[in-house]
C-alpha cells in the first residue's frame, strides 16, 4: 500500500470505530486479533451508542463520501443478502454532496467543448441547480433556439478517488468470507465488481445520453411517461446536455395533493411503466427512486411522469421475460408446482434440482404470504422470496434479475407512497397476462411470420444452389467418414498384431531364459528363443509407430 492509501485506510478505520461498526465483527477464533486491537484503540470509543446499528451504517457512509454513499444505495437493493433493518436505512442514503466551485465546472464545459460556453450556450448559471456524489447539474439556454437546458458535467478528479477506494473495498471483500460465517453466501467480491462496473459506467455521460434517447424513442407520444430530449451534439464523456423539465418531486406527496393529481391513476400508471418498460420493451430505467422522477404539471386528471438520470438501464431476454411473467401468474394462483418447474426450465437452477423438494420450500416460504389481502402483498417481496428460496437450491445470482427486483421495489414503494390503496396484482395481472397470449397465441404466429418473410424472400433464389451444396457436403463428408472408419480398422488391426507380437517375444525370452537356466551353455535352441523374441518385439515395435 502507497502512503495515501494507508492514510485512506486509517481515516475508514476511525469513522467505522467512531460509529461503533466493529459490532459487525463476529465473535469467532479468527477474529479474536481484530477484537483485541480495538479494545487497544480506548481513544477512539463509539460515539453514537444510542443509535441503531443500521443508522450509524447509513451514517457512516455518509461521511466517508461519495464511493461509499454509492456503495451504500447499492447495498440496500440487495436485500437478499442484508438484514432488513439494515437494507432499510441503507435505502435512505441520499447524495448528500457538497457541490464544488461553479467556476470550475465552467472551465471542465468549455474544455468538453472546445470554445468559450458564449458559443453555444446562454444564460449559464453558475450556482449549480443540483450536486451529487458523481456529477452536478447547471442551467443555461441553448442559443440556437433558445431552449431552456440543463448542463451535468462529472466531477474534477473524481476518477482517482473512486480507483483509490476501490482498491481498499475490494481489499475488504477478500476478508469478508473469512470473518463472516455466512460471508460465502454474500459473494461480497462479486457484489464489488458489479458496483465498480456500475460506478464506472456512470463517469460515461454517452452511455446516459444513449440511454435517455432510447428510453424517450420508447415512450414518444406516450402520456404515461415524458423522458427529456438529448442535445447529443453537444454530450461527451463527460457532459451531458438535456431539456430543462419543470415538475413536482414524486416524493413530495403534499404539493401533487395541492395540485390535483389524480393519484390513483398516478399510481397505477408507475406501474403500468415499469411493466411496459420490462415487458414490451425489454430496456427499463433501473434507477428509479423518487429523486429521479418528477409529475408533470400539466394534465393533473391526467398525470404524466417525467424520467431522468439514465445512467443505469437493464434488459431481459425473450425467455427471461416469459419466464418472469409465467413465475408471477404462477406465484399468485398459487401453483407452487409451476414456479419450481419454471425456475428448472429457466435454468435458473440446476437442471438436477429435486422439483418435488423445491416445490414444497416455495410453498413453505410464500404460502403464508397469502393470509394477507392481496392489495397488501408486496410484489417486490414476492419476487425477492422466491429468489431467495432458488439460491438455497444454487440458483446463481443473475444481475438482470437483481436489477429488476431493485427497480420493481423502488415502483412499488413510490406507488403505495401516493395511493395506499394501490393494487398492485390487479393492475400488473391483465398485463401480464395480455402480454402471455400476445407471444404465444396465433398474433405471435402471424407476427413471426411478417418479420420472417423479408428474410425468407431474399433466400428463396439460393434454395436450389443451398440444397445442392448440401447434397455435396453431404457426400464428402460420407467419403470422409468412410475413410476414417477404414483407418480406424487398420490401426485396430495393427494393434492388434502389435499386441500378438509382443506376446510372441516376451514367451520366447521367457523361455530362452528357463533353458539358460537348466542349460548353462549357450545352444541353438536357446540362443534361437532370444533371438526370436527379441525380433518379435522389434516387430510389434515397429506395427505401434
Amino acid at each position: 500500500m502507497s502512503f495515501g492509501e494507508l492514510r485512506r485506510l486509517y481515516l475508514i478505520i476511525r469513522v467505522f470505530l467512531t460509529y461503533g461498526l466493529d459490532e459487525l465483527i463476529p465473535k469467532m477464533r479468527i477474529t479474536l486479533p481484530l477484537r483485541l486491537w480495538r479494545k487497544c484503540l480506548f481513544w477512539l470509543p463509539n460515539r453514537h451508542k444510542n443509535l441503531p446499528l443500521g443508522e450509524r451504517l447509513r451514517l457512516a457512509l455518509e461521511q466517508l463520501g461519495p464511493v461509499w454513499i454509492k456503495f451504500g444505495q447499492m447495498m440496500s437493493t440487495r436485500r437478499d443478502l442484508f438484514p432488513r433493518q439494515i437494507a432499510d436505512q441503507l435505502a435512505m442514503l441520499q447524495d448528500r454532496v457538497a457541490p464544488f466551485d461553479g467556476a470550475k465546472a465552467l472551465k471542465l464545459i468549455e474544455q468538453s467543448l472546445g470554445a468559450p460556453i458564449s458559443s453555444q450556450f446562454d444564460d449559464f448559471d453558475i450556482t449549480p441547480l443540483a450536486s451529487a456524489s458523481i456529477a452536478q447539474v447547471h442551467t443555461a439556454t441553448l442559443k440556437e433556439n433558445g431552449k431552456a437546458i440543463v448542463i451535468k458535467v462529472i466531477r474534477p478528479d473524481i476518477l482517482p478517488v473512486i480507483k483509490a477506494d476501490m482498491k481498499l473495498i475490494k481489499r475488504m471483500a477478500r476478508w469478508v468470507p473469512r470473518l463472516l460465517p455466512d460471508g460465502r453466501r454474500l459473494r461480497p467480491q462479486e457484489v464489488v465488481a458489479d458496483y465498480e462496473k456500475t460506478l464506472l459506467d456512470e463517469l460515461n455521460l454517452l452511455r446516459e445520453a444513449a440511454n435517455a434517447i432510447q428510453l424517450r424513442r420508447n415512450f414518444d407520444g406516450s402520456n404515461m411517461l415524458y423522458v427529456p430530449e438529448i442535445y447529443s451534439d453537444y454530450c461527451s464523456e463527460t457532459m451531458l446536455v438535456m431539456e430543462r423539465i419543470y415538475g413536482i418531486p414524486i416524493s413530495d406527496v403534499v404539493a401533487l395533493e395541492q395540485h390535483g393529481i389524480n393519484m390513483k391513476l398516478l399510481a397505477e400508471r408507475g406501474v403500468q411503466v415499469f411493466f411496459t418498460q420490462v415487458f414490451r420493451d425489454s430496456f427499463f430505467h433501473a434507477d428509479m427512486h423518487p429523486g429521479n422522477i418528477f409529475v408533470s404539471y400539466e394534465h393533473p386528471e391526467d398525470p404524466q411522469y417525467i424520467g431522468i438520470d439514465c445512467g443505469i438501464v437493464g434488459s431481459l431476454n425473450k425467455e427471461d421475460k416469459r419466464y418472469l411473467a409465467e413465475n408471477f401468474i404462477a406465484f399468485f394462483n398459487r401453483d407452487y408446482r409451476k414456479v419450481a418447474e419454471l425456475h428448472v426450465d429457466s435454468g435458473w437452477v440446476p437442471p438436477d434440482t429435486n422439483v418435488e423438494d423445491f416445490e414444497f420450500a416455495i410453498r413453505t416460504v410464500c404460502e403464508p404470504i397469502f393470509e394477507k389481502p392481496l392489495a397488501e402483498i408486496s410484489f417486490g417481496h414476492v419476487l425477492m422470496n422466491l429468489f431467495n428460496t432458488a439460491r438455497r437450491f444454487n440458483m446463481e445470482v443473475q444481475p438482470q434479475l437483481v436489477l429488476l427486483q431493485k427497480t420493481l421495489l423502488y415502483v412499488e414503494g413510490v406507488g403505495r407512497q401516493l395511493y395506499p390503496q394501490l393494487d398492485l396484482w390487479k393492475t400488473a395481472k391483465p398485463f401480464l397476462e395480455d402480454w402471455i397470449k400476445d407471444q404465444i397465441g396465433i398474433p405471435a404466429i402471424v407476427r413471426a411470420l411478417k418479420e420472417k418473410a423479408p428474410f425468407w424472400a431474399e433466400k428463396l433464389p439460393e434454395l436450389p444452389e443451398l440444397f445442392y451444396d448440401s447434397l455435396r457436403q453431404h457426400k464428402h463428408l460420407q467419403h470422409s467418414v468412410d475413410r476414417l472408419v477404414s483407418e480406424l480398422k487398420d490401426e485396430k488391426a495393427k494393434q492388434h498384431q502389435s499386441r500378438y507380437l509382443f506376446g510372441v517375444g516376451a514367451t520366447l525370452l521367457l523361455s530362452g531364459t528357463a533353458i539358460l537356466l537348466f542349460r548353462p551353455d549357450w545352444d541353438l535352441l536357446s540362443a534361437g528363443s532370444v533371438a526370436g523374441g527379441i525380433v518379435a518385439w522389434l516387430l510389434g515395435w515397429r506395427r505401434t509407430k
